[in-house]
């Protein structure tokens, strides 16, 4: 069971790293939410990498950290912008969850931090 969680967190930032360099209308989308234009390129292919090697197992608990700090960073974001008048969309995904911002997101990335969790503690 702790392989499984292992994977399927390092999964969701495989998935999400490759949609977003599918999607031609990601870096807009990063760039409403205030993603510095340095970082836009970077973010997906950061997430390929640390998807990676949390499946791999590659640096013990500390790729499953990172995902979990990162994900604290991005619920920041969204916290930051459902405070908009009109929120941004939520390119979380690439275009598969296109959608303004809402508290579903949160709850999202509340669900996946509980998941990193568990790869933390599978990974130590």
């Amino acid at each position: 069971m702790a392989v499984i969680v292992e994977i399927v967190f390092g999964a969701m930032f495989v998935v999400s790293g490759a949609l977003k360099v599918r999607d031609t209308g990601w870096p807009v989308a990063a760039a409403a939410l205030g993603t510095p234009s340095v970082l836009i390129p970077a973010v997906p292919l950061g997430e390929l990498a640390l998807g990676a090697a949390i499946i791999s197992g590659v640096g013990g608990p500390w790729p499953a950290v990172i995902g979990c700090s990162l994900l604290v960073v991005f619920t920041v974001v969204l916290l930051r912008a459902l405070r908009l008048e009109s929120p941004p969309v939520c390119a979380c995904f690439g275009q598969v969850n296109a959608q303004p911002i809402g508290v579903g997101s949160v709850v999202r990335n509340a669900a996946l931090f509980a998941l990193g969790v568990g790869a933390v503690l599978a990974a130590s």
